[in-house]
């Protein structure tokens, strides 16, 4: 029995698939996401690092934000894989309730980030001439911090709710990882107060942090509408093109992960649904980064010089 009433000192993850044909394939398929993921984003944190034309506030956040999508991959990927082997895919209680509060803090962390890198945007085009004054490097330490901080709280609601429950019946979970909705369907507690919990939290962050977006690139749009050089109107869309795709993927696959459809295989469908936030995300975040930008290509390029000279 453990401290907190529980009965069950190990989950089973069932993973993505019980079918043996598809175990193999699937298995090589997200190794090779993983690599990729792993890659990109270490690559992007290395070039910002070694080319003193990205020490700027925007690539400073895209920094930060290679860094969140690097570890938010490596939470769950590892232990994922681990599910394709046999007898491999027991985590502890511990273990899963690790996992959870990782996996809470940075995808909470990497919302509130996308919404500190709209502002960014904001002041960069609507404000260039105090860019510098108003992006102070204090000012984006302040704000990385701010937003690792409501990360972090927000992990610790959702894993302290979760670590009140009692788990006393089944400990097979219909996941490839300790998500909060299937674990509150293994608990033989009531498990009102989380739902209550988790859905004040998430909406809270989603709804401030989408509204403060929404806000930042109406005010975007407004001036660049007003703009006379059809260059500086390319130039501004282009430094937010990037931003608004990721946006885009986030919410979009967030969104449709947290839908709970009525329909009896909604477990299963929301199971498939998650692999595109939690594995697509991180692995394309960097690439449309490094495709879309012209400094990051020109850092690439001399970066590679070094490397052959």
């Amino acid at each position: 029995s453990m401290e907190n009433g529980s009965s069950v000192t190990e989950f089973i993850l069932m993973g993505l698939t019980d079918q043996p044909e598809l175990q193999v394939p699937l298995f090589f398929l997200f190794l090779v996401n993983y690599a990729v993921t792993v890659v990109g984003n270490l690559s992007l944190i290395h070039l910002i690092c070694l080319n003193s034309h990205l020490h700027s506030p925007m690539y400073f956040f895209l920094f930060n934000l290679s860094f969140i999508d690097f570890c938010y991959a490596s939470v769950f990927t590892p232990r994922m894989l681990m599910c394709f082997f046999p007898q491999r895919n027991i985590i502890s209680f511990v273990g899963c309730m690790t996992q959870l509060f990782f996996f809470c803090f940075f995808v909470n962390s990497e919302c509130y980030l996308l919404t500190v890198m709209a502002y960014d945007r904001y002041v960069a085009i609507c404000q260039p001439l105090l860019y510098r004054v108003i992006m102070s490097p204090r000012v984006c330490s302040l704000l990385m911090l701010g937003s690792y901080l409501l990360g972090f709280a927000g992990a610790m609601v959702h894993t302290g709710c979760m670590m009140r429950l009692s788990f006393c019946d089944s400990n097979i979970i219909n996941h490839y990882m300790c998500d909060i909705l299937p674990l509150l369907q293994l608990s033989c507690s009531s498990t009102y107060v989380n739902e209550l919990v988790s859905s004040v939290v998430v909406g809270t962050v989603v709804i401030v942090s989408s509204l403060m977006i929404l806000i930042s690139y109406v005010l975007i749009l407004y001036n660049v509408v007003h703009m006379s050089s059809a260059k500086g109107w390319s130039k501004a869309m282009s430094t937010c093109g990037s931003h608004i795709v990721t946006v885009g993927l986030f919410y979009g696959f967030g969104l449709l992960t947290h839908i709970k459809p009525s329909s009896p295989g909604s477990v299963d469908e929301g199971k498939f649904v998650s692999v595109f936030c939690t594995f697509g995300v991180p692995m394309l975040n960097p690439l449309i980064y490094s495709l879309r930008n012209k400094d990051v290509k020109l850092a690439l390029k001399r970066t590679l010089k070094r490397i052959t000279s």
